[in-house]
């Protein structure tokens, strides 16, 4: 899939929005990317699952794991597209945890799945919750990657598009020094 096609989807769905945003990382950012709105349309769900499941072929891949909520939709859609097992995670108390009675086993391969991924941070508790039930990361994967290439996951990385999108800290916001309203639009509450 290339770039220009993934973008003219992403401008028919909506997926792209300006303004004045705080993101879950704690910075802001002028452009927010809700890729939310690709899951209300289970063929494109389908379309971008597919090319994430292809970046892993020859993977033996036993569960593909998200964190809730960006991830639970594409978990499943990849899942579907390898013969895997489908899960999230859910933070509890802060925690990112398995519930619901989802278990992985030691020694399974688990592919870890979120929609963006700009910092990395909700995927490494991700991460880090496999480990700690000794399953086997094999990798990470995204539909959007808009780390600029700054993320490591000390495993493969791969993303449907990558995306250069500009953030700033609090104290360095230009749109704050101009006034504009701040919106925070993703799912985690601070």
């Amino acid at each position: 899939m290339e770039k220009e096609e993934v973008l003219e989807i992403f401008s028919k769905l909506g997926v792209i929005n300006k303004g004045h945003f705080l993101l879950t990382s704690g910075k802001h950012s002028n452009t927010y990317l809700q890729c939310a709105k690709i899951f209300q349309y289970p063929k494109y769900s389908e379309i971008f699952s597919k090319e994430l499941a292809l970046k892993f072929k020859g993977h033996e891949i036993d569960v593909v794991i998200g964190p809730a909520i960006g991830g639970i939709i594409l978990a499943y859609e990849v899942a579907r597209q390898v013969g895997a097992k489908a899960l999230f995670a859910e933070r509890e108390e802060g925690v990112m945890k398995l519930r619901r009675g989802f278990e992985i086993k030691e020694g399974e391969n688990v592919l870890v799945v979120e929609d963006v991924v700009t910092t990395g941070g909700s995927v490494k508790e991700v991460i880090n919750l496999v480990n700690s039930l000794k399953g086997n990361v094999i990798g990470v994967g995204s539909i959007v990657d808009r780390s600029d290439g700054k993320v490591n996951f000390e495993v493969p990385f791969k993303s449907v598009v990558s995306l250069y999108v500009e953030t700033y800290g609090k104290e360095e916001c230009p749109l704050c020094k101009e006034g504009i309203p701040l919106v925070k639009p993703g799912s985690r509450k601070f």
